[in-house]
């Protein structure tokens, strides 16, 4: 507790290293990660933040002064998911490709093997690899009015950094296939009432209830939450060849047509002609 009676919401210097992600402690022992874009993109993961969001959980790991961790998005939304220049730069370039597939693993196994307890607070659309971070979270808090997508295979790529690992565990394998398959969103309320997230409240509520989460966590007996952090992340652990599987299915998907098509799709804002002749 000594950290916490000599508080003065000074952010430690070893965060000061990340770009794209804004950091600030808002209460005694809890790390505020906020996404942060450009104005105008909705916290849409580019490069430097895909990297950030894999290399930022080993910090707070050996961090002592953070005790807890919350996750949120700025402005209107939590993520719009990954830009589509990254893709893009994915589907030209194999070493592109490879250091993709190797931050994907990074931002799933670092946010599972951090010790300390993470809570997210999603608002407005939560996408793609910004919901990755959502979703593994220890305790997902929604806004009811936020719109959650996997947004994979609209891309034309395998539900692939997170999805397979977690997605069944928390809503059942039925509504897992409805939901990734098809790419249908999801309000906040649905995946409070699908059990894909832990707390659904009002939007207005959001920021306060994530820090009074985040908050009760710091101040909760340390090694007995990170021990059954720990134990319960077997679960995910147990069914650590699954998750590779699929990552490894949308790298290679990403250097198929079926990417380059829905890219052409997406900015040409027409229907994608995928060819059905499809040898898997």
């Amino acid at each position: 507790m000594a950290h916490q009676d000599a508080f003065d919401g000074r952010l430690p210097d070893v965060f000061r290293q990340f770009e794209r992600l804004t950091l600030d402690m808002p209460s005694p022992g809890v790390l505020r990660v906020t996404l942060s874009a450009e104005p105008g993109r909705l916290n849409m993961v580019d490069v430097k933040m895909h990297a950030e969001l894999g290399s930022i959980w080993r910090v707070v790991d050996a961090e002592e002064s953070v005790s807890a961790v919350l996750l949120r998005g700025e402005g209107k939304g939590f993520s719009a998911g990954g830009d589509l220049s990254s893709v893009q730069s994915g589907i030209d370039n194999f070493n592109d490709r490879a250091r993709m597939w190797k931050e994907a693993r990074d931002i799933v196994y670092n946010i599972l093997n951090c010790s300390k307890p993470v809570v997210s607070a999603m608002h407005g659309p939560a996408v793609g690899a910004g919901l990755v971070c959502g979703l593994l979270a220890d305790i997902s808090i929604v806004a009811k009015n936020a719109k959650l997508i996997d947004g994979h295979t609209r891309l034309g790529v395998a539900a692939g950094d997170h999805a397979a690992i977690i997605w069944p565990l928390l809503c059942g394998m039925a509504k897992a296939k409805y939901f990734l398959l098809t790419n249908e969103p999801m309000t906040g309320e649905e995946a409070e009432r699908h059990n894909l997230v832990a707390l659904a409240v009002d939007a207005d509520q959001l920021e306060a209830k994530s820090i009074e989460v985040a908050t009760k966590l710091a101040r909760s007996a340390p090694t007995a939450v990170r021990m059954t952090k720990y134990v319960l992340n077997h679960w995910l652990r147990q069914n650590q060849a699954i998750f590779d599987l699929s990552a490894a299915f949308e790298m290679a998907n990403v250097s198929s047509g079926e990417a380059q098509e829905a890219i052409r799709a997406l900015n040409s804002k027409t229907d994608a002609a995928f060819d059905r002749d499809s040898k898997f």
